[in-house]
């Protein structure tokens, strides 16, 4: 299959693109956000390929991919085709609903004609998707290996733009967590960040940033409200053990064994103050992690949901 879809979600892709089919990505000259092209610093294959959006036209798909309302009105532009009528289109769904609960409506719950993916079970329940069709796909990881050497007393975090976000990734209790030790946060447009003890690494390849992590005793997730941080997984996969605010869809990430997961925060410090202590509980349960994220977040398991999925709207 041909498959139109934007680079949006740099982890996301680049499990996605790891499918049998061709993945084609608009680009712009300036590579800004509609036309980012191919990544630059994660792995893609070499089915993954950049198009100016004046060619797409003259290309046959046989599904589109949209992740941002304005993709709709795009993808018409670009292509001449209506997207749902002319195309067969799957809409996929990142994040969790903003907003009072009664109007947390998505915006596409009137149509019947494109499939709404959401890839979380708690964005299913918190979107109103209307009379749209939808599915949740679970996110895949390209598994990066088990890593884990924890050498570094330190807490891990990965946060891109902290400062902007703030409460909604946790960023204020980073400093918390300073407190018990040294906190090293890992994303994009991460700086700048205040605190003796918290020190950033700013955009790192996927592949430093896996070695890196690795490296750290723990890692923590302080998300008040996002779908699921790949990142999260990510550590897990990396047989990292893990501390986790439990809201979103963290409860059904971290079963008991695979990490420590709590609303209270002084559980969550008391936990990775242990960690920091014992480095070989923190390997036990990063290794039950590793296991856990494995059987759930494989990525053979995700490209077989897909393939069903394409198989039935293509």
């Amino acid at each position: 299959m041909n498959i139109l879809l934007w680079h949006v979600h740099g982890s996301w892709t680049t499990a996605f693109v790891q499918g049998p089919h061709t993945y084609v990505v608009p680009v712009l000259p300036d590579r800004s956000s509609d036309g980012l092209g191919r990544a630059r610093t994660w792995e893609w294959p070499p089915s993954v390929i950049e198009v100016p959006p004046e060619r797409l036209a003259t290309l046959p798909f046989d599904v589109l991919i949209l992740q941002r309302p304005h993709e709709l009105e795009l993808a018409q532009q670009w292509l001449g085709r209506k997207p749902g009528r002319d195309l067969a289109t799957v809409y996929v769904e990142h994040n969790c609903p903003q907003g009072h609960i009664d109007q947390m409506r998505h915006p596409i719950a009137g149509r019947c004609d494109i499939t709404l993916v959401h890839v979380t079970h708690f964005n299913d329940l918190f979107w109103d998707s209307g009379t749209a069709p939808t599915r949740v796909i679970e996110h895949g990881i390209v598994d990066p290996g088990y890593r884990y050497s924890g050498e570094l007393p330190h807490c891990a975090v990965a946060i891109n733009e902290p400062v902007r976000r703030a409460r909604v990734t946790g960023t204020d209790l980073i400093d918390r967590f300073a407190a018990v030790a040294p906190v090293d946060v890992f994303g994009m447009r991460v700086t700048p960040l205040e605190g003796p003890r918290i020190h950033t690494f700013d955009d790192l390849p996927q592949a430093a940033m896996h070695h890196e992590l690795a490296r750290r005793r723990l890692y923590v997730h302080p998300m008040r409200w996002t779908s699921l941080g790949l990142s999260l997984l990510e550590a897990m996969h990396l047989g990292m053990p893990v501390v986790a605010l439990g809201t979103t869809e963290a409860i059904r990430a971290i079963p008991p064994g695979a990490g420590i997961i709590d609303t209270k925060v002084a559980v969550l410090l008391d936990a990775a103050r242990e960690l920091i202590n014992h480095e070989a509980l923190a390997r036990k349960i990063g290794e039950r992690a590793r296991t856990v994220a494995l059987q759930r977040y494989g990525l053979k398991r995700f490209l077989a949901d897909w393939e069903l999925l394409f198989n039935e709207v293509a």
